[in-house]
């Protein structure tokens, strides 16, 4: 099937096996962000394995037009868990992916093939957990036991201190800046970890420094970006997610 955006992407959609390949062509800019990002999203609502994007022929003027597909694999992240993974034939264009970042949450492959056999790989060595907290007296000692029990099960004990630490200061942000209720999530491969707490509000976190601040005093995001590789925060349905990228080197 072939798609034709509003904009010019045009897109053919063709299920192989239990995985959905959606080959992309046209701009990915400004005008046709949001559309790339939500054809992606509407593709893994459908639970396939894995959904498969081939951008060789996508043109990407801008390199940090590429985060429209990370946005679109933290959309789903939570549910429905499909791995979205991308495809291009060229290396100038794996470069571009890998310099903008977005190779960290979505990877990308030479050939399909390849790809398709990263997702069983995945389904092998990728760890994921997930808990909705409760908003009380009880919230953050549970993140941590949490956290805690995931990285042991996982024979990650030596990432808990770190990652305890990050999960505590997301936690807490939700608690004192939103109405929600937070969400932790720890995921695990290839020696990477990443942290992210899910609520209901759509303020993205703003790292601040008072000019007029103690300098003994550190917000918990510089303490987040101090520990980690790197940390974002990407809109979800419903809210947002904020997270981090933990590698061995960061561990305390």
């Amino acid at each position: 099937m072939v798609d034709h955006g509003r904009h010019g992407i045009a897109t053919v959609t063709a299920s192989v096996g239990t995985l959905l390949t959606l080959t992309m062509t046209g701009t990915l800019d400004g005008r046709t962000y949001r559309e790339v990002r939500d054809s992606v999203i509407r593709a893994a609502l459908e639970e396939p394995r894995a959904v498969l994007v081939d951008v060789t022929a996508l043109s990407v003027p801008s390199e940090s037009a590429w985060a429209a597909f990370t946005s679109a694999r933290w959309h789903v992240g939570t549910w429905p868990a499909v791995p979205i993974v991308l495809v291009c034939a060229h290396g100038a264009g794996r470069d571009a992916i890998t310099r903008s970042g977005a190779a960290r949450h979505v990877p990308v492959y030479a050939t399909a093939q390849s790809a398709a056999r990263s997702v069983d790989d995945d389904v092998a060595f990728r760890r994921r957990a997930h808990c909705e907290l409760a908003r009380n007296r009880c919230t953050l000692p549970r993140s941590r036991a949490l956290v805690g029990e995931w990285l042991t099960e996982w024979d990650c004990r030596e990432m808990v201190v770190t990652a305890s630490t990050v999960a505590t200061i997301f936690v807490e942000n939700v608690i004192y800046h939103t109405l929600s209720r937070p969400t932790l999530r720890l995921e695990t491969m290839d020696g990477r970890l990443t942290v992210a707490v899910h609520d209901g509000s759509p303020q993205l976190p703003v790292r601040r420094e008072h000019a007029n601040g103690s300098a003994d005093v550190v917000s918990g995001l510089a303490i987040v970006a101090a520990l980690s590789q790197v940390w974002g925060a990407s809109p979800v349905p419903g809210g947002k997610a904020v997270w981090a990228v933990l590698m061995p080197e960061n561990r305390l």
